[in-house]
């Protein structure tokens, strides 16, 4: 049913970008130019109307899940998991602000990691011919990221009592955009999703530039695509830079079909986005890169297996 609203929705945004299009198509540029400034500015809408409801959610309930997520403590890998799946880009700052402060495990914040979506769900709504891969996506790493944080807590428990006596504590970090995660302005409701979807724009325009650009390149095209058990190890090592981009980038190559589902699995399992800058900058060096070394293990496993198993 959603999809198919998506779709009537997008029907109408066919009509609406009409003349928006027949302007694009006049200009004295190359066809693959032309088509990735209109598949960019198509998706503007819907990215904007998508950003505003997270926006939304996330101010009135991000505090409840911080909270919660402190609360629950060494049991909190399941808590972490389902509150990453969630589209909000500070989640995965939080945890990693919250682990350095030893507040909650090591399985925790894998979780964490493992279950954030980035931009993945707004960009695959904004995109309704392909939005029926949301629920095999977010189920994937949930189910991953909750069995990977509970073995990695029972296996090896991490050497410290989770810290409930600073649980109330705030925890000032920067989410994307430079954007404070603590609540400002109910104007920032509307502020931030704008300056998110112009951002967010101009990442995709500039990955389908360079993709449609490769795409009419034989040589270059064959390059990409590679082979279907190398792909998931180059995509999990690209999905631990520190970027919304990232994310955008294997979304938007999985719907051109330069990728593999189970490569752009890898690249978002071990993609944690801002989460590894702070505990790269918080957290010891050694624990940091084992954190980062289960990452891509648990990444290119699960990326080789689901394209061994499709």
């Amino acid at each position: 049913m959603l999809i198919s609203i998506l779709e009537k929705i997008n029907g109408l945004y066919e009509g609406i970008f009409s003349p928006v299009d027949n302007l694009i198509e006049s200009l004295p540029f190359a066809d693959w130019i032309l088509d990735a400034f209109c598949d960019s500015v198509h998706l503007l809408p819907f990215l904007f109307i998508i950003f505003v409801l997270i926006e939304i959610v996330e101010y009135y309930y991000a505090d409840k899940l911080n909270e919660l997520l402190k609360k629950t403590g060494r049991y909190g890998v399941a808590v972490g998991a389902l509150a990453a799946i969630f589209p909000q880009c500070g989640f995965s700052v939080i945890a990693s602000s919250l682990y350095s402060r030893r507040i909650i495990t090591r399985g925790c914040l894998i979780a964490v990691y493992l279950a954030t979506s980035d931009e993945t769900i707004p960009i695959l709504l904004a995109t309704p011919e392909k939005a029926h891969l949301i629920i095999p996506i977010v189920g994937i790493k949930l189910f991953i990221g909750i069995l990977t944080g509970y073995f990695i807590d029972f296996v090896k428990p991490s050497k410290f009592e989770v810290n409930t006596d600073i649980k109330n504590e705030e925890i000032a970090e920067e989410g994307c955009c430079k954007h404070s995660l603590e609540h400002g302005s109910r104007r920032e409701l509307f502020i931030h999703p704008l300056m998110h979807t112009l951002n967010v724009f101009a990442f995709i325009l500039i990955i389908t530039l360079v993709l449609n650009y490769c795409l009419t390149n034989v040589a270059v095209t064959n390059l990409i695509f590679g082979g279907k058990f190398i792909q998931p190890v180059i995509a999990a090592f690209i999905g631990l830079i520190p970027n919304c981009a990232i994310s955008i980038g294997l979304t938007i190559m999985l719907i051109k079909g330069t990728i593999t589902f189970g490569a752009l699995m890898a690249g978002l399992l071990s993609n944690a986005g801002l989460g590894l800058l702070v505990l790269l900058k918080n957290n010891d060096f050694k624990d940091t890169l084992l954190v980062i070394f289960i990452l891509l293990v648990v990444s290119i496993v699960s990326g080789a297996a689901i394209n061994f198993l499709i």
